[in-house]
């Protein structure tokens, strides 16, 4: 992305389509001095005070009325990118704000790429990089757990946590170096046995925080489940009794699913991408055993498999024999249609739940048991903080190799100048979080991937 950072930039930051309200964002030296011109060119909006909101009437370069609107003045370095901003608040129809951006460009802005407003916050440092890694997990959040999440990390608490391990690791380098350094000066020294049980200690701590990403997944992704089971057993009865709606067809035909159907439900915070699938069993028919060979695959990938019984039949070799070969997968047996018959399984290696679909038994009970099979499996990190960002897990566990590498090195005796490598790219990989070490391509890659007006 090769972009003219100094440039005024504009482009619409409300979501595409008709609304009530719509707004167009400028930013940059010139933003006031444009505001002024879609005024009317009367000079008022350049001689408010900050944070301030003035009515007026955008106007096109004859003169003409395009619309009524509000012009909310945010003054450098007091505003979302740290230079002048200006955001036009206008009627939110797409010709309104079409028409408002194209006359701002007349004016002399240019479009804004995808993400270049946040970009210009992290180089004027209004944000770390993974503050503004965290704005889009606030804009995908797909639960309120995953909401209050990235609200932790907008606020900063990764950048704290990625701080104070790299102040460590740098005063564990600036010891080693002064070693080299000034072998001959009276200066504070640690021994070798120091060094090791500082680096235990950042191994420890590192190793929390790589441990907090399958986690931290379920909350930004949600935690996929995989209803499957024999046919007939009421997995599909149980999506819709799960998502309170008919999302998917029940007859008392086997077969009656063929294809796979998603649906997503917040259990506790926490959202569940549910996965229905067809029934697991030898059909003649190709369309079926197409949906069956699917289903084995949405099984393999699953977080959690939720095996569903009738109560009725209760458990038949087939099944213990499907959950014999996925014993290795987080799983949980659902015994279903407890409404004809009492069901139990005593012998289910995995937890047990049961359920009547068409009576609305133990449906909460089975939303909860799926979230807490998954993050059993999903420690729970002491201070809240989890890592969400699989860019900023991979650095994590670049950085915790990197250590390990260090007390290697340290066992075998290497001198302080080969020792000191290690550390300080644990040292520079930290950074690359945050984005204190990054490069231009790397912010090209990342801000790419937001969307147009942030």
């Amino acid at each position: 992305m090769h972009i003219n950072e100094s440039q005024t930039i504009a482009q619409i930051i409300t979501a595409p389509g008709k609304g009530a309200v719509g707004i167009v964002r400028i930013s940059g030296d010139e933003a006031l001095a444009i505001a002024d011109a879609l005024a009317g060119g009367s000079g008022k909006i350049s001689r408010v005070a900050s944070h301030t909101i003035h009515y007026g009437w955008v106007v096109n370069r004859q003169g003409e009325p395009l619309d009524e609107a509000l012009f909310m003045v945010m003054r450098g370095p007091r505003s979302y990118t740290g230079e002048d901003v200006v955001e036009v608040q206008c009627h939110g129809g797409p010709v309104a704000l079409g028409e408002i951006l194209r006359e701002t460009c007349a004016h002399g802005a240019r479009l804004a790429e995808a993400g270049e407003f946040s970009r210009r916050a992290f180089l004027n440092g209004k944000l770390d990089l993974s503050r503004a890694e965290a704005i889009m997990d606030l804009v995908e959040a797909k639960s309120d757990g995953a909401l209050k999440l990235a609200a932790r990390q907008k606020s900063g608490a990764t950048a704290r946590v990625v701080d104070g391990l790299r102040a460590s690791i740098l005063e564990l380098i600036a010891y080693i170096q002064a070693d080299l350094d000034f072998p001959e000066d009276d200066i504070e020294r640690l021994d070798r046995a120091t060094y090791r049980q500082r680096a235990e200690a950042l191994e420890e701590d590192l190793a929390k925080l790589v441990d907090t990403a399958a986690r931290g997944r379920f909350y930004r992704e949600g935690i996929t489940v995989a209803l499957c089971g024999r046919a007939n057993v009421g997995k599909s009865s149980l999506l819709n009794a799960l998502t309170g709606r008919n999302t998917a067809i029940v007859t008392n035909i086997p077969g009656t699913t063929r294809d796979s159907v998603e649906a997503t439900v917040q259990v506790e915070g926490m959202a569940l991408r549910l996965v229905d699938t067809a029934g697991l069993r030898e059909t003649d028919d190709l369309v079926e055993q197409i949906g069956v060979d699917r289903a084995r695959d949405i099984v393999k990938g699953a977080d959690v498999i939720a095996y569903c019984v009738d109560a009725p039949t209760g458990l038949t070799p087939e099944d213990e024999a499907f959950i014999a070969d996925h014993a290795d997968q987080v799983g949980l047996l659902v015994i279903n249609q407890t409404d004809l018959a009492e069901g139990s399984a005593s012998a289910s290696p995995w937890p047990v739940v049961t359920t009547s679909a068409l009576a609305g038994t133990g449906i909460d009970d089975l939303g909860r048991a799926l979230k807490a099979a998954a993050l059993k499996e999903a420690p729970a990190a002491e201070n809240a903080l989890y890592l969400t960002n699989t860019r900023q897990v991979a650095l994590a566990e670049t950085a915790l190799q990197d250590i390990r590498q260090f007390i290697a090195a340290l066992d075998q005796g290497l001198s302080d100048d080969l020792l000191v490598i290690d550390l300080q790219h644990a040292w520079e990989i930290l950074g690359l979080i945050t984005g204190e070490t990054a490069a231009d391509d790397l912010l090209d890659q990342i801000f790419s991937q937001f969307c147009l007006g942030k």
